[in-house]
Order: C-alpha cells, then sequence, then structure tokens
C-alpha cells in the first residue's frame, strides 16, 4: 500500500506485510504512547480490523490483535483503559471515508487467524527500570534485579533481602495495573508452589504497585519486555556479580533493620545475620 494515515496521537505508515505505529509526543499523548514511539505491527499479528464511530465527532480505526502475538497485550490482559490502547487510530469524523477506505483494504490482506504460537509483534527493548512503591526494578535482558525500598518494603522483604530472576528461572509475569486496587507486578518462577497465595507485599517475587508508583507507562513495558524474554528464552549468560554499594546506603538500611528489630519484627538471630551481609556488600 505504502501509503500513511495521520490520526490523533499516531500515524499509520501501510507497507505490503506490516503497519508502522509512530506514536506522536505531547502533552495530550498518553504516556504509554509516548513511552513506545514507535512500533511495527506485521499482518501475520493481526485477525481483524474495525472502524467505529468514536467521541466528540471522531471514528476510531483499530487493528484487532492475535492473542498472544503481542507482549505487551498478553501483558496487559485486557486492563488498558480505551484511550491507551496503541492498536486504535482516532481521526476526525470528516475522514470517516478515507479510513474506511483503508480498514477495507487491511482486510483484504489479512490471512491468519486465532491464537498465535509466538510474539510477532517485537516487545520494548532492555535495559528497563521503574520504580515501585516497596522497591525498584531493572530487567538487563537476562535477568530482573528488585531492591527493596526501606520506606516501603514489608519486613518479609527485607528478611529475603533484594532479590535477582534469571529469565531461565521464570515461566511468565503477572501484570495487575496500577489503576485499579492492589496493583502489582509478580514473576512467575518455574519452581514455585502454584497453589501458594501470597499477598504482593509479602512476596520477594512481586513489586507494589500504587501512590503514583508503578505507571502503566513505565510497569507494563517492563512487564512485556520479560515476558518475551521468558517466551524466547535461549541459554543465559551469567549474571555479574553486584558492584559494591554505597556506604551511606548500607548504613541507612542497616539503621531500618535495627528499627525492625526494636519493633520485634526481626529475631535477633535474623538482625544478625542481614547485617552480616549488609557490611559484607562494603
Amino acid at each position: 500500500m505504502g501509503d500513511v494515515l495521520a490520526g490523533f496521537h499516531a500515524v499509520w505508515e501501510f507497507e505490503s506485510d506490516s503497519v508502522l505505529i509512530r506514536y506522536e509526543r505531547g502533552i495530550r499523548t498518553p504516556k504509554l504512547f509516548q513511552a513506545l514511539g514507535e512500533r511495527r505491527v506485521p499482518l501475520s499479528a493481526v485477525e481483524g480490523v474495525t472502524l467505529e464511530p468514536g467521541k466528540r465527532g471522531t471514528v476510531v480505526l483499530r487493528l484487532l490483535p492475535r492473542a498472544g502475538a503481542d507482549p505487551l497485550m498478553e501483558a496487559a490482559d485486557g486492563q488498558l483503559k480505551e484511550g491507551s490502547d496503541p492498536y486504535r487510530l482516532v481521526l476526525s469524523a470528516e475522514r470517516e471515508t478515507l479510513a474506511e477506505y483503508y480498514a477495507d483494504e487491511l482486510k483484504g490482506l489479512l490471512t491468519e487467524s486465532g491464537p498465535a504460537d509466538r510474539h510477532l509483534v517485537a516487545a520494548p527493548e532492555a535495559p528497563l527500570h521503574f520504580k515501585a512503591y516497596d522497591g525498584k526494578a531493572s530487567f538487563d535482558g537476562t535477568a530482573v534485579q528488585f531492591r527493596w525500598s526501606w520506606t516501603g518494603a514489608s519486613s518479609a522483604k527485607w528478611k529475603a533481602g533484594d532479590q535477582s530472576f534469571s529469565v531461565a528461572d521464570l515461566s511468565g509475569v503477572e501484570w495487575r495495573s496500577p489503576e485499579v486496587f492492589e496493583g502489582h507486578l509478580r514473576l512467575i518462577r518455574r519452581s514455585a508452589d502454584s497453589t501458594a497465595a501470597v499477598q504482593a507485599d509479602q512476596d520477594p517475587a512481586a513489586l507494589v504497585f500504587g501512590l503514583g508508583y508503578g505507571p502503566v507507562h513505565e510497569s507494563l513495558p517492563f512487564a512485556a519486555a520479560v515476558l518475551a524474554a521468558v517466551r524466547t528464552r535461549g541459554p543465559v549468560p551469567a549474571v555479574p556479580a553486584p558492584s559494591r554499594r554505597d556506604p551511606a546506603d548500607i548504613a541507612e538500611r542497616i539503621r531500618h533493620l535495627g528499627e525492625l528489630h526494636q519493633a520485634g519484627l526481626v529475631t535477633d538471630e535474623e538482625f544478625s545475620s542481614k547485617k552480616a551481609e549488609l557490611l559484607a556488600e562494603l
């Protein structure tokens, strides 16, 4: 096709085997779109196209991705708000005829349907990181690191210590939008007991959202990148040993550990053991 269709917040470039979606930047553009930048969607990842009336004199052209074709949508699991759907292109109602033309052209090029056996749309690239309510997460493409915040992490997470998860040890991710109650990101481990129900704030394999922490445009691309790596994992290189910590950070952690100890949330043995671990990182 080789044509371009510009709408609100995005521009679609039509090619013979894909649609390149370029998202605009600006204060009115959803932050998730800005974080994504652009996405190439192969037509093999699409099973349908719709054109419907929108709000306030607009029409909405939307691609319907196949289940399992896009790690971002798989991680979102239907939780994205309509305005943050990266497969929607909103246009002025005056351009409905043009939008209808492109919808018909696209429908004629679609040949696949049903769940995809692999991801066909590229995931956000690592390294990625974001800040949750009870800690910080980072992903370098091979391993996920959780580093707890002394102001938000539960005593259970402090006892467990900072966490590192190799992609090879994971089977999936569970993302719950920060825009709903009990939002979180949980890593699903291969060795974990699937019957054990642990609250996210007590689970060392989970980060808790809320109060402005873990926003969609940061935590969802992160979850999608980890999920894509899990699906396509190969030999995983050894994770390098962590660098030496800032002495001021170690001192602050020991201080907080002492507060937990005085409050009776950490035993004498746990306090001594964890303090020794922290001092060894200097």
